[in-house]
């Protein structure tokens, strides 16, 4: 029973070693934690509070903002929706500092943990320590030794049970010292996360910064352009009707026939779920989906949308779906304002399949990058032929995609022949 114990002991000292070399830098010392901090809890959830009610003001503007997509454009309302977008990004940024600070507190939060857990284990390795001293003391003398040695049997018997009860409070120690053993690594784990959210955030807050000073120009632009010119700006709109209506029968046209040219045999079996969803979910709705949709019917010459549209607030990220390559990452609006696609990028993926994300606010690769599974693209915007902040999700045969120049509206333009999304991703 010694032996089995022993053996016990050591595989638990090895792994406590292990964690302590881990938290002490390479030297083991008793840590003494402080005692927790109860103002902490409560800053936390006053900035869990705090983000909540941002988050709702988010939510609550993207709703006014979608009941406005379906109006005409006017001077005022097209002047009210970058207004709006402005404040959107704004309160996203804001939001970001406040997740910033909380998980910060979080993270401080976690190392008081950590420091109990250190204490906790200490303590326990000392009460194993002595036990296993005792027992090694008391069952040196071996049974037949404990027999003789008294006068009575029942002195015998009563001896060998006091080292059986050592026994049993020795297993009772060493499961509770496995117990904090999981408990301390689940909360290296957990601020391990922690910090990782946090660099996440604070990338985000910079990038949404970038996206409010570019909105911010392109109000001051705007502005310039239009003011005081309600009747210009109409004759402005009809034009870029008449423009958005030849630029989509363009790309109806070209990939109608391309579509045409796909070998399904080349690509995988429909898989829901083998390409991510390019937003996390909760942080979007479905605006349109792909195909002969209502709108496309009656928005569309070709009546048909050729990928899923995800309605988000501006600066929500966007993630690549699978492994790729970037193929482009451009902003049409340079050379044609409003036409199609603005800021996108596509992705050239392993398995035969092409994605597009389209009407982005900020783009954060570049061509020829290459990117993996989840790793941040860009973020939601309203650039291009879209009223409403949101992803225009494509996907498309990469034996069929291209990017190429558009009679209609400049030198890169992406074709391809496309794929309903929906057989590859649950949105």
């Amino acid at each position: 029973m010694i032996h089995t114990i022993l053996q016990m002991l050591k595989q638990t000292a090895l792994v406590f070693f292990a964690l302590a070399l881990l938290l002490s830098g390479g030297t083991i010392d008793f840590v003494f934690a402080a005692p927790a901090d109860p103002s902490l809890q409560a800053e936390i959830d006053a900035k869990n509070q705090e983000l909540e009610q941002i988050n709702k003001e988010i939510v609550d503007t993207q709703s006014k903002l979608q009941e406005t997509q379906a109006q005409r454009q006017t001077l005022s309302s097209e002047v009210s929706r970058i207004k709006s977008n402005i404040s959107q990004i704004n309160l996203g940024i804001k939001s970001s500092e406040v997740a910033v600070d909380k998980l910060t507190l979080e993270i401080r939060s976690l190392q008081g943990d950590i420091g109990n857990a250190e204490v906790d284990i200490s303590q326990k390795q000392i009460a194993v320590g002595e036990l296993l001293r005792q027992i090694q003391q008391e069952d040196s003398d071996g049974m037949l030794f404990v027999l003789l040695k008294n006068n009575t049997l029942s002195d015998s018997l009563f001896e060998m049970q006091a080292l059986r009860d050592l026994y049993s409070s020795l297993l009772v120690h060493i499961e509770e010292l496995n117990t904090s053993k999981t408990h301390l690594e689940n909360v290296l784990v957990s601020a391990s996360t922690k910090k990782q959210d946090k660099t996440t955030e604070q990338i985000n807050l910079q990038n949404r910064k970038v996206i409010s000073e570019n909105l911010k120009k392109d109000q001051e632009t705007f502005l310039a352009e239009v003011k005081n010119k309600e009747q210009a700006y109409n004759d402005y709109v009809d034009e870029l009707t008449a423009r958005q209506i030849a630029i989509a029968q363009e790309i109806a046209d070209i990939e109608a026939r391309l579509t045409e040219k796909i070998d399904f045999k080349n690509l995988p079996e429909k898989l829901p779920g083998l390409l991510q969803t390019p937003i996390s979910k909760g942080l979007y709705i479905i605006t349109q989906g792909y195909g002969a949709t209502a709108f496309a019917r009656k928005m569309y010459a070709s009546g048909f949308h050729n990928g899923v549209d995800l309605g988000a607030p501006v600066g929500t990220p966007i993630y690549a779906s699978e492994d790729g390559v970037v193929l482009a990452a451009t902003n049409q609006d340079k050379y044609c304002y409003k036409g199609a696609y603005g800021r996108f990028v596509a992705i050239k993926h392993y398995m035969g399949l092409t994605t597009l994300y389209a009407h982005m606010s900020l783009f954060v690769v570049k061509q020829g990058d290459s990117v993996k599974r989840g790793d941040l693209i860009g973020y939601v915007g309203n650039s291009g032929l879209a009223t409403g902040a949101h992803l225009h999700f494509g996907l498309y045969d990469s034996e069929t995609f291209y990017i190429g120049p558009s009679k209609s509206c400049g030198p890169q333009m992406p074709f391809g022949g496309h794929i309903n999304p929906y057989n590859y991703t649950i949105f």
